[in-house]
C-alpha cells in the first residue's frame, strides 16, 4: 500500500509503483473529485473501481469503473444479487434527477443490530410494493441520473428548513464542491429554527484563491435564492473527530467581518444603520456600500430591519424603500432625506443582476 493525498505523488519509486499497478480499489468514504483525478492521471493504465456500501449490506454493494473523471464520480451500479431504489421521505420511487434516499435490498443486507429492535424497525424496512423483501434504509441522499449515473449528494439527516422551505444541504454542499476553486466544503444552517441561515466552510484547492463574491454568484446561476448560503467561512482545514469524521460542531461561528469590507461609516446614522445590520446578519462589522441582501438578508430579515429603524430612528422608512435603499449608505440617505437617486440606480442595478443570475439558473437547470 502507498500513501497518496493527491496532492503530493511521493517520490520516483512510488509514482513509478503506482504506474504499474493493474487495480485500484476505493472505498470507505465518498471519493473526492480531485483525488479521482490524480489517482487517474498517476495510474492511466490500472482499472479505478469506487466501492460503494454501508456496512449493514455487508460492506460492498455498487461498483463504478471510473474509466474517465467527469464533474461527479458515480456511486455505480449495483452488485449481484444486489437492489437499489431511490424513494422520497414517504418510500415511493423518485424519477430521474430528483433526490432521495437509497435504500439497498438483496443477499447482502444485514439481519440486523444486535438488540436492538427500535433501529431496527427504523432501517430495515419493507417496501411498499415489496414481496416480503427487506431493504436498507442507507440515509444516503443520492440522484439517479438521465444516464443511469447515480451520485451521492450528502446525508438525508442533513436536510434543514430555511423559511418554510426544506433544504437538502447535500445538494449545497455537490454543486460548491464542482466550483473550480473549492476542493473541500461542508454546509450547515446556523442560528434558531424561525431564522435559521446558511453557512458554507470551504477549503481552497490548492494553488486557487478563494473569491466569495465569485463563488457567490456562480452558485447562483444552479441554486434557488434560498440556497445560496448567507455566510462564506474559509478554513485551512476542516475540524475532526477521533475517527477522522469531519466534526459539524466544531465548526467555527461565522462571526467574521463582512466580505469585501470597505468605506467605514462617515456620521452617526451610517453608523446606526451598519450596527443594526450587523447584529441582524451576525456580521462584526459591514462597510457603507455593502449590500444588504447580498449579504444574506432576505425578507423576514427586512421586517425587522424596517421595524427597528422606524422605532429607534425616527424614521418615516418604509418596507419599500429598504428594498430600494439596500447599502447602509443608500438607506443612510434615505434616513436623512438627502437625495440618493445614485444609490438607488445602484441598488436597482444590483437587484437586475440577482434576478438575471437566477434566471439563468433556472434555464441551464
Amino acid at each position: 500500500m502507498y500513501p497518496f493525498d493527491g496532492a503530493h505523488a511521493g517520490g520516483d519509486a512510488d509514482v513509478a509503483a503506482m504506474q504499474r499497478l493493474k487495480a485500484i480499489m476505493v472505498g470507505g468514504e465518498a471519493l473526492p473529485l480531485d483525488l479521482a483525478q490524480a489517482l487517474r492521471a498517476r495510474a492511466p493504465g490500472a482499472k479505478l473501481l469506487n466501492m460503494y456500501g454501508p456496512t449493514e449490506t455487508t460492506i460492498w454493494s455498487t461498483v463504478a469503473e471510473l474509466n474517465e473523471i467527469g464533474s461527479f464520480i458515480p456511486l455505480g451500479e449495483a452488485i449481484a444479487n444486489t437492489t437499489l431504489r431511490i424513494v422520497n421521505a414517504d418510500g415511493r420511487r423518485q424519477p430521474a434527477l430528483a433526490a432521495g434516499e437509497l435504500w439497498i435490498g438483496g443477499a447482502g443486507v444485514s439481519q440486523g443490530y444486535w438488540e436492538r429492535a427500535d433501529l431496527n424497525a427504523d432501517r430495515f424496512v419493507a417496501p411498499h410494493d415489496s414481496q416480503g423483501e427487506i431493504m436498507y434504509r442507507t440515509g444516503d441522499l443520492v440522484r439517479r441520473h438521465a444516464n443511469g449515473a447515480l451520485e451521492f449528494l450528502g446525508r438525508i439527516d442533513h436536510q434543514v428548513k430555511i423559511r418554510g422551505h426544506r433544504i437538502e444541504l447535500g445538494e449545497i454542499e455537490a454543486a460548491l464542491a464542482a466550483d473550480p476553486s473549492i476542493g473541500q466544503v461542508v454546509v450547515v444552517a446556523r442560528g434558531a429554527a424561525s431564522d435559521a441561515r446558511l453557512v458554507a466552510y470551504c477549503i481552497a484547492k490548492a494553488g486557487a484563491a478563494f473569491d466569495e463574491k465569485a463563488v457567490r454568484e456562480r452558485l447562483a446561476r444552479t441554486l434557488p435564492e434560498i440556497m445560496v448560503p448567507a455566510a462564506f467561512v474559509a478554513l485551512s482545514a476542516m475540524p475532526l473527530t477521533p475517527n477522522g469524521k469531519i466534526d459539524r460542531k466544531a465548526l467555527p461561528e461565522p462571526s467574521v467581518a463582512a466580505a469585501g469590507v470597505s468605506e467605514a461609516p462617515s456620521d452617526e446614522t451610517e453608523a446606526k444603520v451598519a450596527a443594526l445590520w450587523g447584529e441582524l446578519l451576525g456580521l462584526d462589522r459591514i462597510g457603507v456600500t455593502d449590500n444588504f441582501f447580498d449579504l444574506g438578508g432576505h425578507s423576514l430579515l427586512a421586517f425587522q430591519m424596517l421595524r427597528r429603524i422606524q422605532a429607534e430612528m425616527n424614521s418615516d422608512v418604509t418596507i419599500t424603500d429598504v428594498f430600494r435603499f439596500s447599502t447602509v449608505r443608500a438607506l443612510a440617505t434615505r434616513i436623512r432625506g438627502d437625495e440618493a437617486e445614485n444609490t438607488v440606480d445602484q441598488g436597482v442595478d444590483r437587484a437586475r443582476a440577482r434576478l438575471a443570475a437566477r434566471r439563468r439558473g433556472r434555464v441551464e437547470a
